[in-house]
């Protein structure tokens, strides 16, 4: 009920300011009219007609404003936003003050209305025209404007989101439990294995120098992702061994992907959930579609686990919506987690 007395309210208050500026733009026009009782009777007319205009001009410019909003951005293409906004605008507003015009003198202001010719309708639009150009003007600067002061908060947001997902991905990377657990493994195979154990240091400074050096793009390429979440699950495997199963099924493409996701979906299921000899973590990576690249996890949750913000996860989904317009799709449960992240076809920033 609260909704529907705003949206009463508003709908009167729109009806009424329009009933004002019609009654405004009477009294500017012929304001001789409204001097004496005998001619003030027959302005109804007039107003009628002007308050037709006002509301067909003003809400079906407000509306095919708002639609070319959701379809042709400013930000984009402001060249092909502003033809279209004066356009679409101007085209509208001339053909419903012809209508109007045509409507009206056929029913209120002459008797005999069948040997008017065109000129005098087209002529009855010059003055709804100046108005709609005016009209036009307005829209298109607040657009604009709007549209800019828009993309520059999102700007702002995308770079604080930036720096808390370098700071949550080093985290992840270089807290102690990842470091005692990577250097307690290649204790252990420095006396077992000194080839496995080189290769274990070479994997380990692979994670190392990928983060540092991509943490500051926006997006790379899938290629160079894979290949770091394959050093990564190296290291996992040494210390879960035939615990973890991580099964990774993508074709080679050109698709783009964003810095450390896939390694932070990868750690937040080997955080989250049991590894162990009854219970083995199963983690899928394979393509679902063209565009979208599906990690899965079987699903079983500690008991008790470390606390987790979620700030990861949030981080990738808010990241994805403002580069690509893209949703990041989770499912959770009964028995697996999946995450499927767009594919972007976007240039390395």
């Amino acid at each position: 009920m609260p909704l529907v007395r705003k949206k009463f309210r508003s709908v009167v208050t729109f009806l009424g300011a329009n009933v004002l500026l019609a009654t405004a733009i009477v009294f500017l026009l012929a304001p001789q009219d409204f001097m004496s009782w005998e001619s003030f009777r027959t302005v109804g007319d007039d107003v009628l007609y002007s308050f037709s205009l006002c509301i067909t001009l003003g809400a079906g410019n407000d509306y095919l404003n708002s639609w070319l909003n959701k379809h042709v951005t400013w930000i984009q293409n402001p060249t092909k936003r502003l033809i279209l906004n004066t356009i679409t605008l101007l085209g509208y507003s001339f053909l419903v003050s012809l209508l109007v015009a045509y409507v009206f003198i056929q029913l209120f202001f002459v008797d005999d209305p069948s040997g008017i010719p065109l000129r005098v309708y087209i002529q009855q639009t010059y003055i709804p025209m100046i108005v709609a150009i005016v009209l036009t003007i307005f829209l298109t600067s607040r657009g604009f404007l709007l549209s800019w002061r828009q993309a520059a908060i999102e700007a702002e947001k995308l770079k604080t989101e930036r720096v808390a997902s370098q700071y949550e991905s080093l985290k992840n990377q270089v807290n102690p439990h990842f470091l005692f657990n990577s250097l307690n493994a290649l204790t252990s195979l420095v006396y077992e294995d000194q080839k496995q154990a080189a290769k274990f240091i070479k994997k380990l400074a692979d994670v190392y120098r990928y983060v540092l050096d991509n943490q500051q793009k926006e997006v790379v390429p899938l290629r160079n992702e894979l290949r770091f979440v394959q050093a990564y699950v190296f290291l996992q495997k040494i210390r879960f061994e035939d615990n973890l199963s991580i099964d990774i099924q993508v074709p080679e493409s050109d698709a783009m992907i964003l810095p450390l996701s896939l390694q932070m979906l990868v750690e937040n299921a080997i955080k989250h959930n049991i590894v162990s000899d009854d219970q083995p973590l199963s983690i899928r990576i394979y393509q679902g579609n063209s565009d979208s690249l599906v990690i899965e996890n079987t699903l079983q949750p500690k008991t008790s686990h470390e606390y987790s913000s979620g700030l990861g996860l949030k981080n990738i989904q808010s990241r994805y919506t403002h580069l690509s317009g893209k949703d990041v799709e989770i499912q959770n449960g009964p028995d697996k987690f999946t995450v499927k992240l767009p594919l972007l076809k976007l240039e390395v920033a």
